[in-house]
């Protein structure tokens, strides 16, 4: 290829990644921008990129809203629960799958991508019925437990596929030197599967703190509802509160947001986990 073609390619395709960025970035900009405009501008016809004055008062208003602070209890509660508890699972299944041989295990890991094909919409209703019978409804370990099972197939294939990165002879020689087979992974193992989680654990938690319809059907008192539940106080009689629902969106981004600047480069090495064994 001519160097001036190549380089008409480069700029296409910088164009196509600029453009895709653009289209990308501009709700999440639109959002925080309505926070910070005034109620009045965010109720105008006349609505521009920039606000003309930028007011705080959106945010005061979504965190003096009733039952904040137990939204936000409620969030902590169920999402890191729901994520350490898949990852301990996920990391001990995915562990036997990369290193053992066992009758039914392709089967096993074929069965583990087919369940994440189901829509959890589809499943709604016999969940609601079989956490009634157990009378996890209103309970915040029923949630939990549905988060976890919900996002453990995806995680544990996730993670397999940087067990079997790790070479066997690193457990075999800390085996030697006179480890147990528990005690070689949690020396060996456990620390080189940091990026395999990173990338695992933000796929949870991006599952359970975004996640609506569950949370608002299982669980039932104000007191409980997690904070995608609790948006729905900003929707009144007298109408829609577009300025404090913008802001409280705003803050309920910001803790999956923190979580993935600081794992990022784990998660990054963790995608890319399986790409060459399998």
């Amino acid at each position: 290829m001519r160097p001036d073609r190549r380089n008409r390619s480069r700029h296409a395709y910088n164009l196509i990644g600029l453009l895709t960025f653009v289209v990308m970035i501009f709700p999440v900009y639109w959002l925080v921008i309505s926070a910070l405009r005034p109620n009045a501008e965010i109720r105008s016809y006349d609505q521009t990129l920039w606000p003309s004055s930028i007011t705080f008062d959106n945010f005061s208003r979504a965190m003096d809203q009733a039952n904040f602070g137990t939204a936000v209890k409620s969030s902590l509660i169920v999402c890191v629960t729901a994520v350490v508890g898949a990852m301990i699972m996920a990391t001990i299944a995915a562990y036997a799958i990369g290193r053992f041989r066992f009758k039914g295990r392709r089967i096993f890991m074929i069965v583990l991508i087919l369940v994440q094909l189901l829509p959890p919409t589809a499943m709604l209703i016999p969940i609601y019925l079989q956490l009634n019978e157990l009378g996890a409804l209103n309970e915040y370990w029923g949630v939990i437990i549905v988060y976890l099972v919900s996002t453990l197939p995806f995680a544990t294939w996730m993670i397999r596929g940087f067990v079997i990165n790790i070479p066997k002879e690193l457990e075999e020689s800390a085996m030697v030197d006179g480890c147990s087979q528990m005690g070689a992974f949690w020396r060996v193992v456990f620390p080189l599967l940091a990026p395999g989680l990173a990338a695992a654990s933000i796929y949870s938690l991006i599952n359970a703190w975004n996640e609506y319809l569950l949370a608002y059907v299982v669980l039932q008192d104000n007191d409980k509802y997690t904070l995608n539940v609790w948006l729905a106080n900003f929707t009144t009689s007298r109408g829609v509160d577009y300025g404090a629902l913008m802001a409280a969106s705003t803050l309920i981004a910001i803790p999956v947001v923190a979580f993935f600047m600081v794992i990022q480069k784990k998660m990054a090495a963790g995608l890319t986990s399986g790409a060459v064994k399998g």
